[in-house]
């Protein structure tokens, strides 16, 4: 079946204004880790102070809580931690 012309174009401006999806722990943690070295912000995860699969992820001053670390972070729980640890989701690209 033939696509209309523009939706290419469509998908391509959903694509700059959607958030960052199906990202995993780890992932979150690599691109935090960087984003620490370019800012000069301190990051360390400690799996002591977590319960389970939960670890306490700190950039600077500021912490949140992060699941196990292969895991996809769920929308809701991504932008929660974002706001904790006082960082944009620009930032992390």
């Amino acid at each position: 079946m033939h696509q209309p012309k523009h939706s290419s174009t469509l998908n391509l401006r959903i694509g700059l204004f959607c958030p960052i999806l199906n990202m995993k722990g780890s992932e979150f943690l690599k691109k935090l880790k960087a984003l620490g070295r370019d800012r000069k912000v301190e990051v360390k995860i400690e799996s002591r102070r977590g319960k389970g699969s939960h670890s306490t992820l700190f950039y600077g001053n500021r912490f949140t809580i992060i699941r196990n670390l292969k895991d996809e972070l769920k929308t809701g729980t991504f932008k929660a931690m974002l706001k904790q640890l006082g960082i944009n989701e620009n930032d992390l690209r």
